[in-house]
């Protein structure tokens, strides 16, 4: 894409629509409890079209739908390769783990240019069971020794833990003359789109696995994993089940509803903090977020009519829970107007910007009410108002 087109898509959504809080429609068990009006500032509506006119249908919804995507990658995570439809897996090994519930199977995966792009892979297999199974795929190298108890815990929930090294493709720097970037210095995607697109070649993997579900495939990560997390399923409609933990800022938070002590467009974007994770056009609104012609529930509402539970700590307030909690109401029409009204989910708990075993028990419980119709047991309707 142009400079120039780029520009022309930006300058045409900046005419588009708002809709006001009153217009916002909020999940169907939010009338279960009292709420006084959502207090939020005008936001870009994700059903209006560049033309100012709504979205009515499924079909207009996917025209829109690559607009919203054409609209994020070009002003906020850059432009990815396409799949390079060329995998090789190496180094197979298998161990047996968990007193022998499970196998660690353990590879490097290469592709790209000459496959000189790759990345350490991982799943741990149910043991002696009969598959395929669901997976549950994190942005993580899942061998790691603090991962066991969730790998255990995903193991006698009968699905697959799956990970990869994402630092194996971009180290989370602002060097560019190493990991994917020199093999495609066509491509204008910063370090959260190279990160997504590590998922989504992990998927390529997964759907080739014989134990492997390719049809259930549950996405998540933390923080700046969540955030890339969250990009891969808004934009891979294989990933069945997308959960973006504690993402804040660049995920599923708010960039134009902030309070005092969120991570803003402006400190994220600052050259002394993590202003590579993002395409350079996306600090360029920093001090001018209201003139964003987006916000995050436009990256939301990109996962619909898949499922989408976003998991937050009430006290991590960096991240933005509130703001998080607005992106998900905001993001609802979406999921209504395609018949999918209770697969946008939040979750909301006690506690700051960590990870607990909590957060697995809801992602799992999520995950099986979506793939085998078990009832729900916690509150996943966002906050209270």
């Amino acid at each position: 894409m142009s400079e120039v087109q780029a520009v022309h898509i930006i300058r045409a959504f900046f005419c588009a629509a708002v809709v006001t809080a009153a217009c916002v429609a909020q999940d169907p068990g939010a009338a279960k409890a009292p709420a006084g009006p959502l207090a939020f500032p005008e936001l870009p509506d994700p059903l209006a079209r560049v033309d100012g006119s709504r979205v009515e249908t499924r079909e207009a919804w996917q025209e829109r739908r690559g607009e919203i995507a054409e609209l994020l990658l070009s002003v906020e995570y850059g432009h990815m390769p396409p799949a390079p439809g060329n995998l090789r897996v190496e180094d197979s090994a298998s161990t047996s783990v968990l007193d022998g519930a499970a196998e660690l199977r353990r590879a490097t995966v290469s592709m790209g240019p000459e496959n000189k792009a790759s990345m350490h892979v991982a799943y741990y297999l149910p043991s002696g069971g009969k598959g395929p199974y669901p997976v549950v795929l994190a942005l993580e190298p899942v061998w790691e020794e603090h991962l066991l108890p969730v790998a255990k815990k995903c193991i006698d929930a009968g699905y697959i833990f799956a990970g990869y090294e994402r630092h194996d493709l971009d180290r989370d720097d602002s060097d560019r003359s190493d990991g994917v970037h020199p093999l495609y210095p066509e491509y204008d995607w910063a370090s959260l789109a190279v990160w997504a697109w590590g998922a989504m070649r992990m998927v390529d993997y997964l759907a080739t696995q014989p134990e492997v579900d390719a049809m259930r495939i549950v996405l998540t990560g933390h923080s700046r994993a969540g955030k890339a997390a969250l990009l891969a399923g808004a934009l891979d409609e294989r990933i069945a089940v997308t959960v973006p933990h504690a993402s804040g800022a660049g995920g599923a938070g708010s960039y134009l509803i902030v309070e005092k002590g969120v991570e803003t467009l402006a400190l994220i974007t600052e050259p002394a903090r993590f202003h590579y994770w993002f395409h350079p056009r996306l600090a360029e609104f920093a001090g001018k977020e209201k003139e964003l012609p987006f916000d995050q529930h436009f990256l939301r509402a990109l996962v619909a009519p898949r499922a989408l539970l976003s998991i937050d700590g009430l006290e991590d307030q960096w991240a933005n829970p509130k703001g998080t909690d607005a992106m998900y109401r905001a993001a609802q029409p979406v999921f209504d107007l395609l018949g999918a009204g209770p697969m946008n989910a939040a979750y909301f708990r006690p506690g700051g910007h960590d990870t607990n075993m909590e957060d697995w028990d809801v992602l799992l419980e999520f995950a099986n009410h979506v793939f085998r119709g078990v009832p729900l047991t916690h509150d996943l309707q966002g906050l209270r108002r």
